[in-house]
């Protein structure tokens, strides 16, 4: 038995996953960030916004985060507002997003958002797991802006095919799925860019843990499911000294015309 292997599993299993927080990872994991900064942009858009609304916030680390720069810099919306589906993550946003008075709605990904027509002037996003375009068009006010930064196709898919055997690629988190997603529901995208980004883990804890946390990447994942192929990755970071994947992220912007179909 391999005694290290052993304890590093063990630990994968015990740390905590609810949240966007990956501090953990600090000299285990590294994932190379796209060059925007997101969160600073949001914090920009933030600061002239009147009402916000960040969708499937996670945590709410990212938008509290963005929050706080608009109000440091003398901004900041009115109206805070924010949905989650898993229930520890929506407790985690209410707590990071109180000072702002935030709402924060338990709704599913794939849900109607629980707000009015025309309520907010900016919704955001960053990695949701599916995009409600007809939603955000609806939610938006004119001129409202939709700002978001989304998972692309691929991210990870070595990590997904060394655990499951080579899997097919989809395009369903395409750049022109959601180009042609936002201009269905009447938006008018403004601004796209992407990246290809190095992540690179350094033990195998960091992949149990990053697995349990970011679940789509291997689904139905559990550490005693997978054990045969966490110990051949093991033994394969002891031999190589890390393992390298690539992510894709893309940046959008999309805002919702004046005077459309009865906005």
């Amino acid at each position: 038995m391999d005694d290290d292997l052993e304890a590093l599993l063990r630990e994968g299993a015990s740390v905590p996953v609810a949240g966007w927080d990956f501090s953990w990872f600090a000299g285990r994991a590294t994932e190379e960030r796209p060059p925007w900064g997101y969160a600073r942009l949001l914090g920009e858009r933030l600061g002239t916004a009147r009402a916000a609304l960040d969708v499937q916030t996670g945590g709410g680390e990212v938008f509290r985060e963005a929050l706080s720069a608009a109000a440091a810099a003398g901004g900041g919306p009115a109206r805070v507002a924010a949905t989650e589906s898993w229930p520890p993550n929506a407790a985690l946003a209410r707590a990071a997003l109180t000072p702002f008075a935030a709402e924060v709605a338990q709704v599913a990904d794939d849900a109607p958002l629980p707000f009015g027509d025309g309520a907010f002037d900016l919704v955001s996003c960053r990695h949701p797991t599916v995009v409600g375009w007809a939603e955000i068009g609806r939610v938006l006010a004119p001129g409202g802006t939709y700002l978001a930064q989304h998972v692309g196709v691929g991210t990870a898919a070595a990590v997904t095919d060394f655990m499951m055997g080579p899997q097919p690629i989809g395009d369903g988190r395409s750049v022109a799925r959601a180009v042609a997603g936002a201009t269905a529901a009447g938006l008018e995208v403004a601004d796209v860019r992407t990246a290809t980004l190095r992540m690179e883990f350094f033990d195998v804890a960091a992949v149990a843990v990053y697995l349990r946390k970011v679940i789509w990447i291997v689904p139905e994942f559990s550490i005693e499911g997978y054990r045969d192929r966490l110990a051949a990755m093991h033994a394969l970071i002891r031999e190589e000294g890390s393992f390298v994947a690539t992510t894709a992220r893309y940046l959008i912007e999309c805002r919702k015309p004046h005077g459309v179909d009865g906005w």
